[in-house]
């Protein structure tokens, strides 16, 4: 052994040195463009068929490293940003991914509601869990993110309402008992009240995740590194697409992005960008953004690059409906 050691030292070392540094992170996050997904491949319901497309824009993200900082110096499409930008306060990489797992959790839940309101088809609420996503750093608790609350005080929760109805009532500075779930696994937790603004506050972020009984039935599928919330607006479009006899696509391939809410409002979403590049660059013929800053970014970048793409700036569900109605 010592032989060889001797005979390879060079080898070895150098082996070492680069494994180090790829492995050194750096607290800097940098984001790069992605490319679309087509929703058809995602979404399982039986007897669709769709002329055109729904596609998803995204976002490469890459922790810093002393290689991919070398890049960003000589590509001027990878952005370098600090981690502040990225990470709420008091998050660290791993409670970021999470949170960001159970936002696009939550965001295929609402798309699925959305989408068969609209269509008025059948939908059954069967179950819904509140999870922890955040937790400010204000909060007194012993509150994990990931965590599902189950009941407060000893009252059962099944929606976000009911824990403001709770908290409503109690002065502040009260401790509260919960009892959650993580990981299969029961814990009891603890907090105490906050006021803000007059109103008694937790200090956290909750997600509502529901799990439905529909007719027909759906299956949505998402890779293991997929995460976010971004994909709710288009993942709601192909469900609905999917439900009604007109094909909403009229052929088209169309790309998008934004959050979606239980009411239909889309809200705004990161990186526009990226992902209008990519749209670009696989040919799009439409692409969608929440109508607000997001539309003026995605028109800005448009006009500097002189794109052949029609951009469109949406609200709510019902908009991107009455434009896609029109659109020919």
């Amino acid at each position: 052994m010592k032989s060889i050691i001797k005979e390879n030292y060079k080898f070895i070392i150098t082996i070492i040195l680069i494994l180090l540094i790829f492995s050194i992170k750096f607290p800097y996050y940098i984001n790069a463009p992605g490319g679309i997904s087509n929703m058809d491949s995602k979404i399982n319901i039986e007897g669709y068929h769709s002329d055109g497309s729904f596609n998803l824009a995204y976002v490469k993200e890459y922790r810093a490293t002393i290689p991919t900082l070398l890049i960003s110096l000589f590509n001027n499409d990878w952005k370098v940003l600090k981690s502040e930008e990225v990470l709420l306060d008091t998050e660290d990489n791993n409670s970021y991914i999470l949170r960001d797992k159970i936002l696009m959790k939550e965001s295929i839940s609402n798309a699925i509601y959305v989408a068969y309101k609209y269509a008025k088809k059948p939908i059954e609420n069967i179950s819904t869990n509140l999870y922890v996503t955040y937790i400010d750093s204000t909060a007194q608790t012993n509150l994990k993110v990931g965590d599902i609350i189950k009941s407060i005080n000893g009252s059962n929760v099944a929606k976000k309402q009911d824990i403001i109805d709770i908290i409503t009532n109690l002065s502040a500075g009260s401790k509260i008992e919960m009892v959650v779930i993580n990981n299969g696994n029961e814990y009891k937790r603890y907090a105490y009240l906050m006021q803000e603004d007059g109103k008694n506050k937790l200090g956290l972020l909750i997600s509502s995740i529901s799990d439905y009984n529909t007719n027909p039935t759906v299956d949505v599928k998402i890779k293991d590194n997929e995460s976010g919330s971004s994909g709710g607006l288009i993942t709601a479009l192909t469900i609905y697409n999917s439900l009604v006899p007109n094909d909403i696509t009229q052929g088209l391939t169309i790309v998008g992005t934004g959050t979606i809410d239980l009411d239909g409002n889309i809200g705004s979403i990161g990186g526009v960008e990226y992902k209008l590049k990519s749209a670009v660059k696989a040919k799009a013929d439409v692409f969608i953004v929440p109508n607000d800053e997001n539309y003026e970014e995605a028109i800005k970048v448009k006009k500097e690059n002189n794109y052949d793409i029609k951009i469109i700036g949406v609200s709510n569900f019902n908009d991107v409906l009455m434009i896609l109605d029109e659109i020919k």
